[in-house]
């Protein structure tokens, strides 16, 4: 199968081939890499030569590369003989490079980048957003995530690391995202936990920020957040554990609210998934009310992994046997006609990109996985219309419930 969106990306008069992940993608008119990492990169290649910020030997620490156009530029050609335009933006540079991810699709997309552009990813070391950070790190290329509470997290964390091990000399930083989503509130955080902040001109409506590890206060990890949650069937409270790139970090929102409300019954011993699981609140509440089933979470967030199986252990231990954890792009690889219920509040984003092929893989890898006879009950937008995709694949679909936000609906194999 093709891997879709095979873009040329040009930094510093070089070419690289960039693919956004997965595969076969309905949305092709998205591209992997945006201005900022142009801009980044730029920056970085055009400094004097007694000036550059990394050295062959550096040891670099990449957050948030969505698809691998920051940690492929740090990569050597496999084969040296290779069409000049394969050639790396920095063919002698073997730095160590270091990829920090939330998401599993954004780990998978830098791999198989790698691999389409025929590079070394001997240098390349991946870890996800939990790790722990590595030590004596040169510099840092910051892609600013979308998620607030993201980028907290982990700007604290880069702090307490490199206080933790008392660098020499600290590390140079530089963030970098779309100058319209770099406000005022965006460097007060940089301020805040890592000290002083300035940034440059915009280019390309990008923009890139540079910090000082000035700040002398050091913050308190305020993740994962832990809250109550009611089970009015059950007539008790559950807590919730939330890590930061999770949403609805502090209460149940109120799409899940409205999506339990408008849960279907669950038969004795079935199996069923919960996709796109989040903090694993909807599977938790299935498996509240029928204790013989057996869940499956999924999710592509390590943090919503790391949740969801805290909070079955938390507040149903004595069923954690039943429940599988599974970090995926959508139902990769899950066998075919093996379930019978699949619940679902599919993303309408990418990203930063809004796009519903997600949904679209989602919907497509249900009707696979399902037995027949079984059931994909989802919960969206009103104005997202997936009525029409799930008449599309399923051939049927169900009004469940309506209101102003939202409609639960549900289709059947």
């Amino acid at each position: 199968m093709p891997f879709t969106m095979l873009s040329p990306f040009f930094v510093n008069d070089k070419q690289l081939k960039l693919s956004r992940f997965p595969l076969a993608q309905v949305n092709r008119s998205l591209q992997a890499w945006d201005a900022s990492d142009e801009y980044l990169l730029n920056h970085i290649l055009n400094q004097k030569k007694d000036e550059q910020l990394i050295s062959p030997t550096a040891r670099v620490l990449i957050f948030n590369d969505a698809f691998g156009a920051l940690a492929t530029s740090f990569c050597t050609p496999l084969d040296l003989s290779l069409p000049s335009y394969l050639s790396s933006h920095l063919s002698n540079n073997k730095a160590h490079i270091f990829c920090i991810n939330d998401s599993y699709i954004s780990s998978q997309g830098i791999a198989k980048n790698i691999e389409i552009n025929q590079l070394d990813n001997t240098n390349i070391t991946q870890l996800n957003s939990l790790d722990t950070l590595p030590i004596d790190i040169d510099i840092i290329l910051f892609k600013i995530p979308k998620s607030k509470y993201l980028l907290i997290a982990q700007l604290i964390q880069i702090k307490k690391s490199i206080e933790q091990y008392s660098f020499d000399k600290k590390p140079v930083f530089i963030a970098a995202d779309r100058a319209k989503d770099i406000h005022r509130s965006t460097l007060a955080l940089f301020e805040k936990h890592l000290g002083t902040t300035t940034t440059s001109l915009a280019v390309k409506k990008a923009r890139l920020v540079f910090c000082q590890f000035d700040q002398k206060q050091t913050y308190n990890y305020p993740y994962p957040t832990v809250w109550s949650l009611t089970n009015n069937t059950l007539k008790c409270d559950f807590i919730i554990s939330n890590h930061a790139n999770v949403y609805a970090r502090e209460k149940l929102d109120i799409g899940a609210r409205y999506f339990i409300e408008n849960l279907p019954y669950v038969k004795e011993n079935s199996q069923v998934i919960d996709l796109g699981c989040g903090n694993g609140v909807i599977g938790l509440t299935i498996l509240a009310n029928q204790p013989t089933a057996c869940i499956q979470f999924f999710d592509e967030s390590h943090m919503a992994i790391t949740s969801a199986k805290v909070n079955i252990k938390t507040n149903l231990p004595e069923l954690a046997a039943q429940c599988q954890f599974h970090l995926n792009d959508c139902l990769t690889n899950v066998e075919s006609n093996s379930v019978d219920l699949i619940l679902c509040n599919p993303p309408f984003h990418q990203q930063a990109a809004t796009t519903d092929h997600i949904a679209w893989q989602m919907f497509k890898d249900s009707f696979r996985v399902l037995k027949k006879g079984g059931e994909l009950r989802i919960i969206g937008n009103r104005q997202l219309a997936y009525h029409i995709k799930l008449k599309r694949i399923f051939g049927n679909e169900k009004l469940i419930a309506s209101n102003d936000k939202f409609v639960t609906q549900s289709a059947i194999k």
